[in-house]
């Protein structure tokens, strides 16, 4: 639904109840309505297809979350600005399942937009971080996963924190350094 009908229909429900009130001496029922009109306010500044998928998110149905997801279709119309970087996020967090390379240009894009709550930036820095790694970009790694370290006030995340730093101690493995007959090879 486009975000500007919802307020449409608040400020039609506004006068309906205004109208009760006043005019027709309903005084209980124009109350009703008048308040009715806050949801629609409401899912104008919070999109309820969001609001849907990060209950899927917590319920750790993934799929279903994706599902609720897709049903955006054009995000700049249907969302207000504030929830830009929230469904970039989420898009991320749905593909970091099947395919990691794809999660990078999404959290990219959902730190550009700006999310509200620190774990949040934390976590989408931490995927950064971790595609980073797995690119060969160990500089860069290190600085996002300094900068997820910093946001993550909770400490929710040290674990995968630590993790990531244990696994970026280990020595880089050259090509064919694993394999020792492979290290002479041209050489005969």
């Amino acid at each position: 639904m486009n975000k500007y009908i919802k307020l449409v229909l608040a400020a039609i429900l506004i006068g309906l109840g205004i109208y009760m009130m006043f005019f027709t001496r309903e005084i209980g029922w124009g109350i009703v309505v008048f308040l009715l009109s806050a949801f629609p306010i409401f899912l104008f500044f919070k999109n309820e297809l969001i609001l849907i998928s990060f209950w899927f998110f917590r319920k750790q149905n993934i799929e279903k979350a994706g599902g609720w997801l897709n049903k955006i279709t054009n995000y700049k119309t249907q969302l207000h600005k504030t929830q830009y970087g929230y469904f970039h996020y989420l898009q991320g967090l749905t593909f970091a399942q099947d395919s990691p390379q794809k999660v990078e240009p999404y959290m990219k894009k959902a730190l550009e937009y700006g999310l509200n709550m620190k774990q949040d930036r934390a976590m989408a820095t931490l995927n950064l971080a971790a595609n980073a790694i797995s690119k060969g970009r160990r500089q860069e790694g290190t600085k996002l996963l300094e900068e997820a370290k910093k946001l993550d006030s909770a400490g929710m995340m040290t674990e995968q924190i630590k993790q990531m730093k244990d696994q970026l101690k280990m020595p880089s493995m050259q090509k064919h350094m694993h394999n020792p007959t492979m290290r002479h090879r041209g050489k005969f």
